[in-house]
């Protein structure tokens, strides 16, 4: 039992909201224009989603194992840090990698099925690229999150690859509407990693993890961080006023104040691990409240 409950927190399941929110919008804007939905493809997608990012987050684990950076980390939260269970000893770094490979040989075989079942054959160029992200996100030589792309990367695997991914699921079509619905989302869950590098700052530049916070430094990254997610807010309401989205998404403002409590949390103690964790935990609720309001309005105002 205890193993058991071991491998459910390996892959960090309190973070699958990033895969799920990106699903859940595309399905809905497929519903918003065809009025109907294969519930089986539906949770398919939805668990080739969460597969991939547990292949992303178990692989991540053990490459910054294999890296020292998890091992030198002396702060880490939980939002950050990784999930702790190889620099505690508690899994083995072959078990891990195990584990992640078998995600993503997991999310590949669903993906075939579906291309399969929809005769989507562009699902090929998606899901190859996502699993490719997600791989070499710390995996040699790429390694992507270890220079400044690991946040657009992160933006683009989780926001206009997964939405628009989910939306040709449904209806073999691509479509600009899913893929500008996808930014505000994109961009939230790329500031979800981008805050959560502040407190593993030391530990990621020792090791020569040169990602955005490391090489623009504290300071300017939380600037970058409030410019941004007031953004994604931006493109919200200029999506609406133009007609893009339906005019039942301006309901997600209601999130707005907690976006700039994250924004004056993160501009005041960038430099303050504990007195920074309500933007750490904000901007994850944020990421989550603005996706599901935006995947309801689709289902409350489809035309």
């Amino acid at each position: 039992m205890k193993k058991m409950l071991v491998w459910l927190a390996a892959p960090r399941p309190q973070f699958f909201t990033a895969a799920v929110i990106p699903v859940a919008l595309g399905t809905a804007i497929a519903w918003d224009r065809t009025g109907s939905v294969s519930w089986a493809n539906f949770y398919l997608t939805m668990a080739g989603a969460v597969l991939s990012q547990a292949g992303l987050n178990l692989t991540n684990d053990y490459y910054d194992f294999l890296s020292g950076d998890d091992v030198i980390n002396k702060t880490p939260t939980p939002f950050s840090g990784g999930s702790r269970l190889l620099p505690n000893g508690v899994l083995k770094p072959a078990q891990v990698l195990t584990a992640g490979i078998t995600c993503f040989f997991l999310t590949a075989a669903i993906g075939l099925y579906l291309v399969y079942a929809t005769k989507g054959y562009l699902l090929f160029l998606f899901g190859g690229i996502g699993i490719f992200l997600a791989f070499f996100y710390t995996a040699s030589p790429l390694k992507i999150g270890y220079t400044k792309m690991g946040e657009a990367a992160t933006g683009i695997g989780f926001g206009p690859l997964m939405v628009l991914g989910s939306y040709y699921v449904q209806t073999g079509k691509l479509s600009w509407e899913p893929f500008f619905a996808s930014l505000p989302v994109g961009i939230l869950i790329a500031l979800v990693l981008f805050i959560n590098e502040f407190p593993d700052y030391e530990a990621d530049k020792a090791t020569g993890k040169r990602n955005t916070v490391v090489s623009i430094g504290k300071y300017r990254a939380s600037n970058i961080y409030a410019w941004l997610i007031m953004s994604a807010y931006a493109v919200l309401v200029a999506g609406a006023a133009a007609g893009v989205f339906p005019a039942a998404s301006l309901i997600i403002l209601l999130t707005l104040p907690m976006a700039v409590t994250a924004a004056v949390t993160a501009r005041s103690n960038y430099g303050k691990i504990k007195e920074l964790l309500p933007a750490n935990a904000l901007t994850v609720i944020v990421h989550f409240s603005f996706g599901l309001l935006f995947t309801l309005s689709y289902m409350w105002g489809r035309k």
